[in-house]
């Protein structure tokens, strides 16, 4: 489906591509409030800025990224819940926004997949299915925003990703859970995705006024030997105000520090995926 300026939705239709398949990447730290919505929808956009055809996945029940993009989810009749767990068409739910990016919503409902997975034969490759019938949709690259637990959706992205990247806010407490992802990552690797790789650590809500903040990712990075992806991604309330305005930081203030940051990254990213 495709949202059009009047608000409307409609189908997308996919698109025979001789574009080599997407690059997969999970977006997953089980604490809240590290900016991890944040950074899907900015990376997401400043990948489209580059030429880049992207599609986010809501992967989170509370729908955060789906409203971020100007999408209310009390509106939407299909969502990523019936594509993974009814066997709906990928290609019947995916919405355009006015970001550049498509993306694959989520609402409440997807609080109820956890449970009917649970039962279910395979459940950990439920969502590599649903990549691998988007693969002639011609994406270059396929983000999937996890939810803030280490639960089934968490290990269906796993499974169906090449990478993860792990958003980590520069707080001394905010790495604690990190040893319990990788723990995860690690099982994911030895059962359900033997080629997973974990990109490295984006720093978020970095305040460059202080030596905390860096003190914190070198303390990550030597405990858990992770790679920073940088530039790092500064603290602002030009974040805050983006999702009230349906739109990344990228659309609402496209000069600030944040939005530029953003912007490296995804430059990086592309560098290192070899796109």
């Amino acid at each position: 489906m495709f949202r059009t300026p009047s608000g409307r939705y409609g189908i997308v239709s996919p698109e025979m591509s001789t574009r080599p398949e997407p690059t997969v990447l999970a977006v997953a730290n089980q604490k809240g409030g590290v900016a991890k919505t944040t950074s899907v929808a900015s990376i997401g956009a400043a990948l489209a800025e580059r030429g880049q055809r992207v599609l986010l996945v809501d992967l989170d029940p509370q729908a955060c990224l789906t409203f971020s993009l100007g999408i209310d989810p009390e509106d939407l009749e299909l969502s990523v819940h019936h594509v993974l767990t009814k066997g709906t068409a990928p290609g019947e739910v995916i919405l355009e926004t006015e970001d550049g990016v498509d993306l694959l919503p989520a609402t409440i409902e997807l609080a109820r997949a956890e449970a009917d997975l649970l039962t279910r034969t395979g459940r950990e490759h439920v969502l590599r299915g649903v990549v691998e019938d988007l693969e002639d949709h011609g994406y270059d690259w396929i983000l999937l925003d996890c939810p803030p637990s280490l639960g089934v959706l968490t290990v269906a992205a796993l499974t169906a990703a090449r990478g993860v990247l792990v958003p980590l806010q520069c707080e001394t407490l905010s790495h604690r859970g990190v040893g319990q992802l990788l723990d995860t990552v690690h099982d994911v690797r030895r059962f359900t995705n033997r080629d997973l790789e974990v990109w490295g650590v984006l720093p978020t809500l970095y305040d460059g006024r202080t030596n905390h903040s860096r003190t914190v990712l070198d303390t990550i990075s030597d405990t858990y030997d992770l790679a920073v992806i940088e530039p790092p991604i500064p603290k602002t309330i030009k974040f805050a105000e983006a999702p009230a305005a349906g739109r990344s930081i990228l659309r609402t203030s496209r000069s600030s520090k944040g939005a530029q940051a953003y912007r490296e990254v995804a430059g990086n990213l592309i560098d290192r995926a070899g796109r």
